[in-house]
């Protein structure tokens, strides 16, 4: 299974590395983290490879944050958010038949899509709670664009963090919704990336290489970044994320 890793170049190796970190990481303590490793993989992997890796590293992820939060999540707000979820994975599917998965015109649409859910990052956190839209026809818009989000480019975060802020519920709460969520989701996109060839065996096998540098990373998350100041943490993110961004945009 080892062979994989030796195929790939210092530089492909390293990232792959850090972006398997940085899944753990954003699974278990910061959920706005995941879109840092969708553009790092995009910039040094093939891009449909990238998008495959990545989703496997992150359904993996999923089954370390669900075990650490499996008692926290509120299923009536996942139930009326599923359905229109897998709409939009399939809506995704179909927008993705439309735009070829290799080279320029893919890098260039997930670096434009990185950088709006940037944009909605930063409102969401500038607005209240209150402010945010959370009726139950809301429900379907955010969840289409959930759906359609992530099997586009593995890259929801920014825009479930703005709904279950809305829904006003407390960490725990919130990150047992995100872990149970997104495992859902991660892991019924697998079967669907590999019909579409985003998934094979050689990006399975080095997702399993990755795992223990996810559990460490997931590890780090919970015991040590809570201690760090998420202010200082956050900016220099969206400076690496904005840069990696712009670098698929005009590359």
């Amino acid at each position: 299974m080892f062979d994989v890793i030796t195929d790939l170049s210092a530089v492909q190796l390293g990232v792959l590395i850090v972006a398997a970190m940085l899944i753990g990481i954003n699974k278990t303590a910061i959920p706005g983290l995941g879109v840092l490793p969708v553009v790092m993989l995009t910039l040094v992997f093939e891009t449909r490879m990238s998008t495959g890796v990545q989703l496997g590293m992150l359904a993996l992820a999923d089954i370390v944050a669900v075990a650490y939060y499996r008692k926290q999540a509120d299923w009536r707000i996942l139930l009326r958010l599923l359905p229109w979820a897998l709409a939009g994975i399939a809506l995704g599917s179909v927008i993705l038949r439309f735009i070829p998965t290799d080279g320029t015109v893919m890098k260039r649409t997930i670096g434009g899509l990185v950088l709006a859910l940037m944009v909605l990052s930063v409102i969401r956190k500038k607005l209240a709670p209150e402010k945010i839209p959370n009726g139950v026809g809301w429900a379907g818009f955010y969840g289409i664009m959930l759906g359609s989000t992530t099997q586009l480019a593995n890259a929801a975060g920014p825009i479930s963090s703005i709904y279950f802020l809305a829904m006003k519920l407390p960490k725990e709460k919130y990150l047992g919704c995100c872990a149970w969520f997104f495992l859902i989701l991660n892991w019924i996109k697998l079967p669907v990336f590999a019909l579409e060839g985003r998934v094979t065996w050689e990006s399975v096998k080095l997702d399993l290489c990755m795992l223990p540098v996810i559990i460490f990373g997931g590890f780090l998350g919970i015991v040590l970044l809570k201690k760090m100041p998420q202010k200082i943490f956050e900016t220099v993110i969206q400076i690496l994320v904005l840069v990696a961004s712009l670098r698929l945009l005009w590359g």
